[in-house]
């Protein structure tokens, strides 16, 4: 959040427009024939008041010396006086004796509806710039009492961080709702400070989804795989993940999830793979140049011979009930250009009911409806993932970034 900023301080003290003995009306939220200030005490204060007018601030002070000094005032002349120290404190940056005033002007009982909510959060942003989180809580929460502000709400969220008072702030962020970058970042902070990993990664979640920064992705991505029962079998999914979210940045990245895709039986994707890294000119250049030609070499002989024997391997799944082979098949011919034949087979797949990883089929179901342009059934089949093993995990993270 940004620097706290004295809100209102200019209307706190303008134009008390009084003249001394005779009655000041609209300083109070009711004017009395006894609401007087006398000359002795009005001369030094009006004085004051230009002073302040003027930017002169210590002066102001100085001058108000004078007014205190006279004896058996009345509490209306204390109270005016107070007013006009307030302004002239704040200005002159005496924190201490702004302070004082601000807070004999809030108990004196004259302030209006309107102005009460002005002084209490003026005060508030001065105990706030000196690091008293305790009177800061208090006057916000007093502020927000008298008028709801929501810049007064962040300032005492802040200040509640800041108090380490961590339980407090996560409380009133997420009673708020509020979604900002700002916000889900600091409630990311105060779950880690409370090592609460459940809710860290659901707000790092929000943020990778409405924020999608390389960052977040990253450090998401991190935790998931690194989770207790995260099936080393998802590994490639991960690392289709980091692809997607612009993370690779090194040629080995490219070579190693191309590597994955052709072990997964997928030449298609490991071909978009190598040609996404030769036109960002990571791949094909340099002394490894050759060997990135090898592979993508391998990858079109790949391809080919999955073209030769798709037809026989898809009866041959069938007659068997493989259904993991299936959806491989399946997947590879989706990453191929055969989207329709590609889903056709991993629909059946996933209904046959045999896979020995079904939840990994019906991952592999939605991404495959995402990479053919189908958003609306591709959300749908991720939403079916269930499991434990990282599956549906990574089935929200890829309906994360469909929508």
């Amino acid at each position: 959040m940004s620097k706290f900023r004295l809100a209102h301080l200019g209307l706190v003290m303008a134009a008390i427009g009084f003249t001394a003995a005779t009655p000041v009306i609209g300083l109070g939220s009711l004017a009395y024939a006894a609401d007087t200030v006398r000359a002795e005490v009005g001369k030094p204060l009006q004085e004051a008041q230009k002073l302040v007018s003027s930017g002169k601030n210590k002066e102001a002070l100085a001058k108000l010396r004078e007014a205190d000094s006279v004896g058996g005032k009345t509490a209306f002349e204390s109270y005016q006086i107070e007013r006009v120290r307030a302004s002239a404190a704040a200005g002159a940056g005496d924190n201490a004796t702004a302070i004082k005033a601000f807070e004999a002007v809030i108990n004196s009982g004259r302030l209006s509806a309107a102005e009460a909510p002005k002084f209490t959060q003026g005060l508030a942003g001065m105990y706030y710039r000196a690091k008293d989180w305790p009177n800061a809580i208090t006057w916000f929460n007093r502020s927000l009492k008298d008028k709801e502000d929501p810049q007064t709400r962040d300032y005492l969220i802040q200040a509640y961080y800041s108090s380490g008072n961590y339980a407090a702030a996560a409380k009133e962020l997420q009673a708020r709702g509020g979604n900002s970058e700002a916000s889900l970042q600091m409630l990311a902070n105060i779950q880690l400070k409370q090592n609460d990993k459940a809710g860290y990664v659901a707000t790092l979640e929000k943020l990778a989804s409405s924020y999608p920064k390389p960052s977040y992705w990253a450090d998401l991505l991190n935790r998931v795989s690194g989770k207790p029962g995260f099936s080393q079998r998802l590994g490639l999914d991960v690392q289709r993940l980091r692809l997607a979210n612009g993370l690779f940045t090194k040629a080995s990245e490219y070579m190693e999830l191309s590597q994955l895709a052709l072990q997964a039986g997928n030449p298609g994707e490991a071909l978009k793979i190598i040609d996404q890294g030769y036109k960002k000119g990571i791949l094909g250049t340099g002394a490894d140049a050759p060997r990135h030609q090898r592979l993508k070499d391998l990858a079109l002989k790949t391809q080919a011979d999955l073209k030769t024997n798709a037809v026989k391997s898809e009866a041959d799944f069938i007659k068997l009930k493989d259904a993991d082979s299936l959806s491989k098949l399946g997947f590879a011919l989706v990453s191929d250009g055969q989207a329709d034949k590609g889903l056709d087979l991993m629909n059946q797949a996933v209904k046959m009911g045999t896979a020995k990883y079904q939840d990994e089929a019906q991952l592999h179901l939605g991404i495959a409806y995402g990479v053919a342009g189908k958003k609306a059934n591709a959300l749908t089949a991720l939403k079916a993932v269930k499991g434990t093993d990282g599956n549906a995990d990574l089935a929200r993270y890829w309906s994360l970034m469909l929508k």
